[in-house]
């Protein structure tokens, strides 16, 4: 079955750059942010890596913990990491995911059930669909899903960004508008009624149509 966003993650067990592990377990009662790669070895993945290691302070600072997954053992993972770090300036400080028989990526629907185990020969073309973000709750559930073609790098400010929306609509009734950023205003749920929101916002609230609600972003 297709995934959507809040269904249980599917959990696994895996040999990583940092061990084995149970995917539910290594979570914890944290957030996790998993994002898979096509190909060790490949030149868009490579930038992203080390991206994704320059921002590392920013994830944790969210309670956010990261890891990647790319379709290749674990010792390529390793010989990759000195790569990255030699173009990029920082080596991956997180987790990556050996998958060389491609159970995780059929598991989370990246790949067709019917794709050939063998990593090794299997191009980056032939795993172009494995290029997909899954930011995931402390409930084990899927918060977002975001897949990316192989030749756009993707916007780690962006899927920031997102977890700051995720993460404080979790906590208070609100929504956040396009192009929100932290500190700006949001939106009042539509689930909240008039009543309910008098007594969250006594200071009320700006409301250029009724059903659109705006109030300062709550602390």
């Amino acid at each position: 079955m297709t995934l959507q966003i809040n269904d249980v993650a599917p959990d696994f067990e895996a040999e990583t750059t940092e061990g084995k592990i149970r995917f539910h377990d290594w979570i914890g009662d944290k957030w996790a942010l998993l994002f898979s790669h096509p190909k060790d070895f490949t030149p868009v993945c490579t930038t992203e890596l080390g991206a994704l290691a320059r921002l590392k302070p920013e994830f944790d600072r969210r309670n956010v913990k990261l890891i990647g997954l790319s379709v290749d053992p674990v010792t390529n993972h390793s010989k990759w990491a000195e790569d990255i770090r030699e173009t990029q300036g920082h080596a991956p400080n997180y987790p990556l995911v050996g998958d060389p028989e491609l159970k995780v990526a059929k598991l989370y629907n990246m790949l067709p059930a019917a794709a050939s185990g063998d990593a090794s020969k299997r191009t980056a073309a032939d795993n172009q669909t494995v290029r997909t973000v899954f930011v995931i709750g402390p409930d084990k559930k899927i918060k977002l899903m975001l897949i990316y073609p192989m030749t756009t790098g993707r916007n780690f400010g962006e899927i920031l960004r997102v977890i700051d929306s995720i993460q404080l609509t979790a906590k208070h009734r609100v929504a956040t508008p396009a192009d929100w950023l932290q500190g700006g205003d949001v939106i009042i749920a539509g689930s909240v009624t008039d009543d309910e929101a008098k007594t969250l916002y006594p200071k009320g609230w700006k409301a250029p149509k009724p059903y659109l609600r705006i109030v300062p972003q709550p602390k």
